[in-house]
């Protein structure tokens, strides 16, 4: 059974574990085989892990992603990482003024300084079929009424192996209630649903990761091509009740 923490770690613990982190990486580094000559740095912050640098093939970004993510103590795996020489592309869905990483793509119902192209999230994206690497959905899927065409729209969007990166307030900290433009409380149960409840035929997802720091929760989900098996029980079990 997953353990959520009630009340959200200090500012001095979260220094503590990214510190603890940081050795415990580096440790894997040195001794796992797997992570020679893969170019990829690990940054914590506040729990999450922030990769950069480049990838001869995406099933190296792959490994590092998840080694990082059974780390005890990650709430999440963010990336920009370049692989076999070409950028990624990587979208902040209402990003306001302020993106993930400088160099993403930035949509948003309000135009602002780092709003790339104005568009209504509630609606299809403008944005191809399978042409994006990564997308960012911080703080946005609370503030929607019915998030759920929009993760189908992530699915759209994503190519093969994208991971859609979620961070929502979590429904039992102040902060998810304080805002009165919340207008949905979200718990890491709820990527549950999304991953394995939706009706047959709607876009199915992976969870690579999810996670509560006790005031706000993570997920990283990559979509599932039809006909992929779902995911099994040991897995799910890594995150979910």
């Amino acid at each position: 059974m997953v353990a959520l923490a009630q009340t959200p770690p200090s500012a001095e613990r979260l220094r503590a574990i990214d510190g603890f982190l940081a050795e415990s990486w580096a440790d894997q580094a040195r001794h796992d085989e797997r992570l020679r000559g893969i170019a990829v740095e690990v940054r914590f912050d506040r729990g999450v892990a922030h990769l950069s640098g480049e990838v001869d093939e995406a099933a190296e970004l792959r490994l590092v992603r998840d080694l990082v993510g059974r780390l005890a103590g990650v709430y999440g795996v963010w990336d920009r990482v370049r692989v076999a020489g070409r950028d990624p592309v990587v979208v902040d869905l209402g990003c306001g003024g302020q993106k993930q990483y400088p160099a993403n793509l930035g949509l948003d119902i309000f135009p602002a300084p780092g709003v790339d192209a104005v568009a209504d999230l509630s609606g299809s994206l403008p944005l191809a079929t399978d042409s994006v690497d990564a997308l960012f959905a911080v703080h946005i899927l609370e503030h929607l009424i019915d998030f759920l065409p929009l993760v189908d729209e992530c699915h759209r969007v994503l190519r093969p192996g994208g991971v859609l990166h979620v961070m929502s307030p979590w429904w039992g900290h102040v902060n998810a209630v304080a805002d009165p433009t919340h207008v949905r409380l979200l718990d890491v149960q709820t990527f549950k649903g999304i991953c394995g409840q939706r009706p047959p035929g709607t876009p199915r997802w992976y969870p690579l990761h999810a996670g509560c720091d006790g005031a706000s929760i993570f997920a990283d989900l990559t979509p599932l091509p039809a006909g992929a098996d779902p995911p099994t029980a040991t897995h799910l079990a890594r995150f979910f009740d």
